[in-house]
């Protein structure tokens, strides 16, 4: 673990935020819970606009208070309405209406400010969490890291995490937090309005014992809503599991139908269709499964809660009538001790109105601290196993460099070996060799890696499936000029030049540049070849020193190879080429050959 810096995390995400793994996540699953809470809420309220939102926090508790005041008087209008009733004193009716219809008017006027305001503060943190938690994936790769952890395969569907658990966590926190402060201000009014009210004791004999328990309507009330909690929580504890497991289960559905979209075209030339709904299926039959299990147990909660809110209204009144009966309260005060004994029970009630949303901030917040603590722990791994640095003489030396499997197993060992700059190079090697996992190495995304590289720090590394952004082929074209400066990107006469010099083809085949579709990207309507055309032109506005291609025109004829290669040689006359390929480049240049066979262990 390590203190996260504005530069980690954002400058305008975290500000003071800092973090240490002894106090993150503690080993008790409830401090843990409560730790991640925490830790969510500062991110929250961090950054520039922070101040923001704790002052919009802030009016929308004053509003909710505000509130609360307002039904304590109502409680006292109570008393004033009835009493006017039984006595038919008509003007006296009258006015308490309009007393009615003020406190009305001013009970929704503060609800409604309220409640526009804690809409605009979820967006406000929603922006704030999400852009915190962006930083943390996409940030040194560590997204790349995560995958490849073979101890956090558990943690799935991060763009769930990123897009669900920020507005759950959000929705809920602010709902459920601002709502228990309340209660806890609302139970403190209420019991002293009750406590004021109930004067008189409720006495009985109990095997010709006399009991006598005075106030007993204050004390009927916790005793009433602790055993309903207890009963509640007993009940619906199995929810919180629950519902983390149908997040995951409708997630992995809307994973596969999505990779069923993605390669639709594959799928189809090999009939795969009756395979792939099987695959639906059963990913669907889980969601199912979970869900049948999940209504079954909130069926089983809601036979006690249920009654639970049917009652919960009427129970203050049945206690208070031996009182009325006994002629100690007048109609009116029955009624007003109905009103406050009803305040104080559906306040201590908060936890069982709120259960479901309670799981669901649980549940939000387990998954979003889970997933913020692997993205943190992703540099405890071993530390400075491979280090990289910058070489002093633009050369690419590796020292002492072996590069293992997940599982351990050494695939390749290389004691030293010096590339020159300007000295182009083919790593030669059969399919499954390893050239891949070598070319991640170089580039620094193999954690399972030792040694030492020295590199130069401007290289580009092109892989045989290039990746093409959302958007237009214009934004494919000057995607990695983005990516890797202060986020200019080319001009669009210069794309269109870049185009004509290396794939005019491509002109043709799609010819608005800036043209977007999400019905059909722009990179579908390009073949495997033309697709690793313009990944390759991409190389133009890097200005790289060293160029490092995996298998990056394995999918091009030998004649357009040839091309290519010669005009970004060309283009890039001091960029030194390195080739990782079973099969030797076809390039109008010289080139050095080095055999990866040599570099693999011998079994046994």
């Amino acid at each position: 673990m390590f203190p996260l810096s504005p530069r980690q995390a954002g400058s305008d995400v975290v500000g003071d935020v800092r973090v240490l793994g002894c106090v993150f996540f503690p080993r008790s699953g409830m401090l843990k819970f409560f730790h991640s809470l925490w830790f969510l809420f500062r991110v929250c309220v961090s950054g520039p606009q922070g101040r923001w939102g704790l002052a919009q926090l802030t009016l929308i508790i004053a509003f909710s208070l505000g509130n609360l005041y307002v039904s304590i008087l109502f409680i006292d209008w109570n008393a004033d309405f009835y009493n006017a009733l039984q006595e038919i004193d008509g003007p006296e009716i009258v006015r308490q209406v309009l007393v009615f219809v003020l406190l009305t008017a001013v009970s929704v006027g503060l609800f409604l400010a309220g409640r526009y305001l804690k809409r605009l503060l979820e967006m406000r943190w929603r922006q704030q969490l999400t852009e915190y938690v962006l930083t943390q994936w996409l940030e040194e790769s560590r997204h790349w890291f995560l995958k490849l952890k073979a101890d956090q395969q558990w943690l799935d569907n991060p763009d769930q995490r990123i897009a669900e658990d920020c507005r759950i966590f959000v929705q809920r926190f602010l709902s459920e937090g601002v709502a228990l402060l309340i209660a806890i201000v609302s139970v403190v009014s209420y019991v002293v309005v009750l406590w004021n009210l109930s004067t008189f004791p409720l006495s009985f004999s109990v095997f010709g014992l006399a009991v006598e328990i005075d106030r007993y309507m204050v004390w009927a009330a916790p005793l009433y809503v602790l055993l309903s909690s207890s009963m509640t929580h007993f009940l619906g504890a199995p929810l919180k599991t629950l519902s983390v497991k149908q997040q995951r289960k409708e997630a992995d559905f809307r994973f596969a139908l999505t990779h069923f979209r993605e390669n639709s075209e594959t799928i189809a030339l090999a009939r795969g269709e009756g395979f792939e709904k099987q695959v639906l299926r059963d990913r669907f039959r889980a969601i199912i499964d979970n869900w049948y299990a999940l209504t079954r147990r909130d069926f089983v909660l809601g036979c006690f809660t249920r009654p639970y809110f049917q009652t919960v209204l009427r129970v203050p009144m049945f206690l208070a009538l031996p009182a009325f009966i006994a002629q100690k309260v007048t109609l009116g005060g029955l009624m007003q001790l109905a009103s406050a004994f009803s305040r104080v029970v559906n306040t201590l009630s908060w936890f069982i109105f709120n259960y479901h949303s309670l799981v669901e901030l649980g549940a939000a917040t387990t998954r979003l601290g889970q997933f913020v603590d692997a993205l943190q722990t992703i540099e405890a791994r071993e530390p400075e196993a491979l280090k990289i640095s910058e070489s002093p003489d633009n050369q690419l030396v590796l020292s002492d460099v072996r590069i293992d499997s997940p599982g351990g197993q050494t695939l390749m060992r290389i004691p030293q070996l010096v590339l020159p700059a300007g000295e182009h190079l083919w790593l030669r090697g059969a399919s499954g060799i390893g050239k891949s996992t070598l070319f991640r190495t170089i580039a620094g995304l193999w954690p399972y890696a030792y040694g030492e590289i020295q590199r130069s720090g401007n290289c580009v590394f092109v892989g045989q499936q290039g990746y093409f952004p959302l958007g237009s082929m214009q934004a494919a074209l000057g995607y990695a000029a983005t990516g890797a400066t202060d986020g200019s990107a080319p001009s669009e006469a210069e794309q269109l030049q870049v185009l004509e010099n290396i794939c005019p083809d491509l002109l043709e085949k799609v010819p608005a540049l800036g043209e977007t579709t999400d019905l059909t990207p722009y990179y579908k309507k390009l073949s495997g070849g033309q697709r690793q055309q313009l990944i390759l032109a991409r190389l133009l506005f890097q200005s790289a020193d060293w160029v490092f291609l995996d298998e990056a025109t394995s999918a091009m004829d030998t004649e357009r190879e040839f091309q290519i290669l010669k005009k970004l040689q060309e283009a890039l006359p001091h960029a030194t080429f390195v080739f990782l390929a079973h099969r030797a480049p076809n390039v109008p240049f010289s080139y050095r050959t080095i055999d990866l066979e040599a570099f693999v262990p011998v079994a046994g």
